[in-house]
Order: C-alpha cells, then structure tokens, then sequence
C-alpha cells in the first residue's frame, strides 16, 4: 500500500458530524463576484458584440448566431473551462471553415457538424491528449491564421465597396476589379470611418486620451460609423435580426459522409488548437503580472478541451456558429483587470440581455461598418510578428505553404500541406550534415556540422579514410545528436587508428572542451568503457542561454573558460556578489570596491559547474565574497583573465562570426543606421542587446557610471555624454532616446552615503551630476516616482527610478534634442531593469505620475 494512501480502520464508535438542526452542511463557496471582474466584463461584453455580428456576417450565417455562440461561449466554457481568463466565442479563424460548410450543406446541417464536433472534443479532453496540439509547429498555427486572415480581408472588402462577397478567394480577386469601377459611396465612407475610429482611438495622446481609452475601439468605430450614417441619411444595408421564434435550430446532417466526417475533423482541429494555444498565451499574460498570477493557477489544457468541447455541443444545438478561445477578447480580459472566471461568465451573460433587449438599437448597424471591422481583424490575422519570428528561426517556408494551401485549397488541406512541408524541413535539418577535412601542422582536423546519424555515416566513412593510419587525428563534433550507426563507425575508424599507432582526440564544439579520452554519446569511451569526460574546459557557448556560464577558475590563477561571447550577466560573479560588498564608506569619501560601486561584480569565489542549480537572487542573498582569485597575467597567451579572453575571442571567431559576417559586411558597406539611442550604466548585468531583443546596427549605446546625464553649461560638464547626445541626433538621426536605470545601481549607493567632507576624485566628481537626482527624491512637491502596483522597495530603488526621470530633463535642455522634439523628430523615454527580477518597466506616455508600467508579454494576434 502507498504510503500516501491512508490506511482505512473499522471504528465501532464512529463520530458524528453535527451541525445546526434543519441547516444543511456547509458547502464551499465559489469565488464571488468583485468589482474588478464586473467592469471587465463589461469592457468585454463591448468588444464581443460588434464582433460577433461581423463574424456572423462574414460567414454568411444567421446574424443572430453569432451573439448564440458568444453567449455559450461566456457561459459555459467560462463555468467549465480549464483557463479561467481565457474569454471564449465566434472566432475570426473559424470564418472560413464555417463559411465554407455553409455553402456546402446548409445552416442546420452546419450547426450538426458543430455539435459532432464538441462531442469530439469532449472525446479527446477524456483522453487527456490535450497537450499533444501543442506539438504543431507555430509556423503551420500562424500559417493557418494568416491564410484566413487573407481570405476574411478579400472577402469583406466586396462588402466594403458595396458588393456581395464569393465564396472563393480566387473569384473575389477575379472580379475585384469589376467591383472596384461600382463602388458606392455610402458604403465605402461608412467603411472608411469605421477603419479610421478603429486605427486611431487607440492612439488618442494626453491624459483625456487615456480616459477615452477605456471605451474599446470597436465599439467606438461601429457606434460612430452608425451615427453618421443615420445622420447623413445613407440608405445601406443594415443588420437584420429576425424574431427568435424563427430562429433556426440544428437538424439532422444530410449529406456524403466522408464529406461530413472531414468537416467535423476540421472544425475540432481548428477549434481544439485554436483554444488551446490561446490558453497557454492567456497564461503567459498572468505569469508577467506577478499580483495576478498569485491568484490565477495555471491553464488545464484538458479541462479547457472538455469546456470548449460542451460549448460547442451547446451552441451547435441552439443554432450558433463554432466556439473557441478569442485572442482579442481574452486579452482585453486579462488587461482589464480581471481575477477569475465570473469576468467571463458575467459577459455572457450581458450578451445574452443584449440579444433579447437591444435588438432595436442593433438593427441600426450598416452591414459595411461590421465588413469593416471584420476585414480589420482579418488584416491584423497576418502579423508581421509571427513572419519575423519564423524567418529567423527558418520556419518561413513552411509558413508561406500553409497560408497559401488554406488560401487557395481550404483549411484543412493548407494545414496538412503545412505539416508535409514542416515534416520535410525536419527531415533536411536532420540529413544535412557537413563533414570537412584538413590537415594543419601535421594533425589533420575532422569537422562534423550537424547532427551525425545513420544517413551520414557514407560521408563521415570517405571523410575518416583521408587521415593516414598512424596520423593524429582530432574530430570535432559540432552536434547534440549521434545515432548507434554513427556511434559504431567512429569506434569502429578508432580501433583501427589505434591499432596502428595513432591517435584520436573527439573534442566538442564549444572551445576547449575534450571529451577525455575519445568517447562515444553518454560519457564512455568509444571502446565501451564507462569514462568521464575532462571537466577543465570551457562549457560556454556563443549565442545560447548562459547562466552560470563561467568556467571554475583552478586555484592556479588559469581559466579556461571562452567567456559568453555574448556577454552574458548570468556569470559565477554574479551568483557570489551582493549590493552590500559595494556600499562606499562615508568616513573616507572612497569605495570600498571602486568596481563594485558602478555595478561591477566582485570576482569570483564560487565554481559553478555546468548543471548545478542556478544561485540565488544577488539582490536578496547574503552570501559574500570569502575568496579571492589568485594574480593572473594580463597578456593574451597568459593565465587568468587574459587567457579568458583570447579563449572568448577565439570561440566567437570559431562559432559566432560564420553566423553573422554576412550581417555585418552589409552594415560595414553602408554604414551604421540605428533607430535609437540607449543610455545606460556601465553595469556589467546590464547586457543592451539582450534587454531589448535587438541586434547589430539597431542601437546607439551610451554608458557610464549611473546613466547619468550632465546639463549643458555646467562648469564640471562632461564632453563626451553630450558629444554622443549630438552625434546621435544631429548625424544619426535617431528616433528616440531612451535612459535605463537599473535595480541594485553602485552609483544611486554611493549618492546616498555621499559626505560633503570627503576626498575629491573623479569618480566623487562624476557623481555630483546625481545630485539634482536626491534633490529631486527629497522634495515633497513632486510626485514619487514608483513601480506600476507597487512602490520603490527601497531608498536605492527610489533615486533609481528618480534618477531616470531626472536625466530625462537634462537630456530636454541639450540644443539638439529640443530641435528634435520639437520637430517631432524625437522620442524620449525612461527605462528601469530589476536585474534580479529579469523584468523591465517603461515611464508611462506623458510621465506625469511618474509611473514606471510593467512590461509583459502581451503578443496575442486576433
């Protein structure tokens, strides 16, 4: 028996559960309704109605259908759904499907595929396979949506100049032209107001702008589309909404059957990961706000499968269009402040008010605003994002595949010409495999690039036959995967080597890291011996996720360790240094650690090897130095740092250059354009690249001790922060200017515990431009600066926050930034980096309040 199951004992005394006579037992309450989730509700309940009117129209199904899918949505996937926050209902990238079946087989024979359909889900939610939708590739996902997207703008576009829609993308193009020459008027203006609200409400500037806000753009736009064209008198098309006694219900499916079966495979897949996606995105939305993710758990991808699969049963039968989780809604949930999943139900509920009440009020609305609208959605379906995204990671064609195949074929046949061609990039990354050979002071190098399995095993034998037996011989193997085939022809060449005197040295592919002796996958030899690979090399590679990336530094002074050739803050130093090693001493007017002062680590004294846990936060550990590192040599040849140089330098040239010459000979040939100018500390953990996901050419970098900024014409001035001001803006011609301060800074440390009485040096005279930074912290009429949702943690943390602000009106009083900005040329931002948090914030629009607002990842297409 389990030690977690509790043994059950026969108790002939058992005891009663009392409770007050004729009051039933106590049950446990769900969540209550707060206020939190009743105004999102409602700002959802907005952007859900304009949306599933338009959706329904795209399709071509009762209108009336949409507003039953949105309801059942709210309802019941709110109530049984496995992601609270996840808002579901009539979905854009359903459009197609649904249009398509429509077509084919009628409404009622539509509404039976999408009860089919639930019950399939509910099947595979059972079967709890939910997490194996996340195994399509994102390229195929985003492929899928851009193609509905494609078809949804050039289908509503007809709409949009007064026409009637095809049921194909080909003869939507076909007579397009034809359309373009019988545009109405009317209706291309209403159109034209409506995408006008939509672009531009969300950019309305000022603090009555932010108010204004807080009504969602579509509503905005198909009110006030709806307006005018009932003031202007225009006679357009408008929705109709038949009474509910002739609403249409499901009926029996009629119909070929393989047609009908692969119509409900359809709509489950497109559903099912649709959803399921959109739920794991919802979660990522919680996890970067930290007060909500306390209260909100994780997604249950199967329980999610089970409510989306009942809603659809649900809705089909009462004659709605297909449900599944709506990025645009689910978004604005979670944004809206919402804390559980009554925000979705509630919304549900107000949808099915509006249904029964307002059908007056929603038969005012011109069918050429909701086409609008809807083709805005389909627009914003081809994110240029996702194209990014699959092009740096090589995705691109498989991406353009499936978006052609579900435009030009269908859904169901572009995704599965999308999985063809995902599975055949596989299959060619898997077989491409380069195997090099040369020979350099008598040891002849055997390169292998890629992963070495059975299908590569031809070339690598003719490679291997180039070395002379007897010959010294080094392969290096630049690959995470090696086959048993492969395995045995390496051991196989090995023995022979051996036999006649040679040798062989197997070295990977990061710098300096030998694998013994020659050893085969899992640490043993190539012979079968179990054995250990040598531990003195380096384990860093270029480009790749560094923490804890340094080397144990040997007691010798030497290091092996190539560095991160990315500059990676995630070193052993960090993982041993602490703010209070740094605090200047205010006796002497010198820091204790000059290094440590401007947000330089200590060195190091604790060798973390590759695959250890992670040390704790350096800002809230108390773990100091106890060590220090014997003398090392500055020389490139050397021991110590020097050599933890040259070996940094030469893994870049080794790994990182072929990657990127091409990339900078361009930049090299036409010069340096970057967009923006980046001024930060010279704090070693604050790597500018890796913070905002930018890359050669994109920023002009700007770093000194406290991010500080002098104010032109001070007789202690500083040439060289405004010689890059000017250079920046005047020959450059950035965009922006952007000040990052940063968590846990030496330099707001020593500001703090500055005395007037100490000794003069440069780095005191240097500091003083922080002054106006602690007189501006110390006065009480300005705002405080602070964290969006909570305060500075503490006095550090304050000046930080205040010194960014503070810097910001220096940089305004520079000539050449006041010609910018007010020429509109020039952006100016404030930045603050919790190092130990990994988590950036940005000075809100305006700066006002002086609130720095969270940053998360809110990358959810509609």
């Amino acid at each position: 028996m389990s030690a977690c199951t509790p043994t059950r004992h026969d108790d002939a005394h058992p005891k009663e559960h009392s409770h007050e006579p004729h009051s039933p037992p106590a049950r446990p309450r769900g969540p209550r309704l707060t206020g939190a989730d009743a105004s999102a509700s409602i700002a959802v309940f907005l952007i859900a109605l304009p949306l599933s009117l338009g959706i329904a129209l795209a399709t071509g199904a009762p209108l009336q259908a949409g507003l039953v899918a949105a309801a059942v949505g709210g309802v019941v996937v709110g109530r049984l759904g496995g992601a609270p926050l996840q808002v579901s209902g009539p979905a854009a990238g359903l459009t197609v499907v649904t249009a398509e079946l429509i077509q084919r087989y009628g409404w009622r024979t539509t509404c039976a595929i999408t009860v089919l359909a639930g019950l399939a889900q509910l099947g595979l939610g059972l079967l709890r396979v939910a997490r194996t939708a996340l195994a399509v590739s994102p390229a195929i996902v985003h492929g899928m949506l851009a193609g509905i997207g494609v078809t949804i703008a050039v289908a509503q576009l007809h709409i949009v100049l007064g026409g009637t829609p095809h049921s194909s993308v080909l003869l939507n193009l076909r007579d397009l032209p034809a359309q373009l020459a019988q545009v109405q008027t009317a209706s291309l203006a209403v159109s034209a107001l409506t995408l006008a609200l939509l672009l531009a409400w969300p950019r309305l500037p000022g603090r009555g702008g932010r108010l204004l806000r807080a009504m969602p753009a579509p509503l905005v736009a198909v009110t006030g589309a709806t307006a005018c064209a009932a003031l202007l008198g225009f006679s357009l098309p408008k929705v109709d909404l038949p009474s509910w006694s002739s609403h249409a219900l499901a009926g029996l499916p009629e119909g070929p059957m393989l047609g009908l079966i692969a119509a409900v495979l359809t709509i489950t897949l497109v559903c099912s990961v649709q959803s399921l996606l959109g739920a794991v995105a919802v979660d990522k939305l919680i996890a970067a706000r930290p007060e909500l993710s306390a209260r909100v758990g994780r997604a249950d991808l199967d329980r999610e499968l089970l409510g989306q699969g009942a809603a659809n049963v649900v809705s089909g039968a009462l004659g709605g269009l297909p449900v599944a989780g709506v990025a645009v809604r689910s978004t604005a949930n979670v944004n809206a402040g919402a804390v559980s999943r009554n925000s979705t139900m509630l919304h549900g509920v107000l949808v099915v008010i509006a249904a029964l009440l307002m059908v007056p009020v929603l038969e005012l609305i011109p069918l050429a605003s909701l086409a609008a609208l809807v083709m805005a959605v389909g627009i914003q379906m081809v994110s240029l994002h996702h194209i990014r995204t699959v092009t740096r990671h090589r995705e691109v064609l498989v991406y353009a595949v499936t978006t052609l195949g579900v435009v030009f074929l269908g859904v169901l046949e572009g995704v599965t010409l999308g999985i063809g061609m995902a599975v055949g990039v596989a299959l060619h990354r898997l077989t491409r495999t380069r195997i090099t050979h040369h020979e350099e002071e008598g040891v002849h190098h055997v390169r292998v690039r890629g992963q070495l399995t059975f299908l590569a095993v031809p070339r690598l034998s003719r490679t291997l036959h180039l070395v002379p037996q007897g010959a010294h011989a080094v392969v290096e193997l630049d690959g995470s995967f090696m086959d048993h085939a492969a395995y045995e022809a390496l051991q196989d060449w090995q023995n022979t080597q051996a036999a006649h005197g040679g040798t062989v040295e197997l070295v990977g592919r990061r710098t300096g890291v030998r694998i013994g002796e020659p050893t085969g996958p899992a640490g043993f030899h190539l012979d079968g011996r179990p054995g250990t690979p040598d531990t003195s090399g380096c384990r860093c590679h270029p480009w790749t996720p560094w923490r804890n990336h340094q080397c144990a530094i040997p007691e010798t002074g030497t290091s092996d360790c190539a560095g991160s050739p990315a500059g990676g803050p995630g070193s052993t130093d960090e993982a041993t240094h602490t703010p209070e090693d740094t605090k200047p001493s205010a006796l002497t007017g010198r820091l204790v650690t000059p290094s440590a002062a401007v947000g330089t680590p200590t060195a190091p004294t604790t060798a973390l090897a590759p695959g250890d846990p992670p040390a704790d936060d350096p800002e809230t550990t108390g773990t100091t130095s106890t060590t220090a590192p014997a003398p090392t040599t500055a020389t490139g040849t050397g021991t110590g740092t020097g050599r933890q140089l040259a070996r940094g330098i030469s893994a870049f040239q080794r790994n990182t250059a072929p990657l990127v010459r091409g990339e900078l000979a361009r930049l090299a040939r036409e010069g340096q354009q970057p967009s923006q100018l980046f001024l930060t500390c010279a704090d070693s953990r604050l790597v500018t690249s890796m913070i905002t996901s930018s890359g050669p050419g994109d920023l002009f970098v700007v770093r000194n001790v406290g991010n500080l900024v002098p104010p032109p014409g001070e007789e202690s001035g500083d040439d060289s922060v405004a010689a890059a001001i000017e250079y920046g803006v005047d020959v450059l011609r950035v965009r922006s200017i952007t000040v990052c301060g940063h968590s846990g800074c030496g330099a707001m440390q020593a500001l703090l515990a500055s005395d007037q009485d100490t000794v003069e040096t440069p780095l005191r005279r240097w500091l003083r431009h922080g002054g106006p930074s602690v007189a501006r912290m110390a006065d009480g009429s300005r705002p405080t600066a602070r964290l969006a949702g909570r305060a500075a943690a503490d006095a550090v943390e304050q000046l930080c926050l205040t010194n960014v602000i503070q810097q910001l009106e220096h940089l305004r009083a520079h000539d050449s930034v006041s010609r910018a900005l007010r020429a509109g040329e020039l952006e100016l931002h404030g930045m603050y980096f919790h190092v130990g948090e990994a988590q950036a914030y940005l000075l809100a629009d305006g700066g006002e309040d002086e609130v720095f607002d969270h940053v998360g990842v809110a990358d959810l297409s509609a």
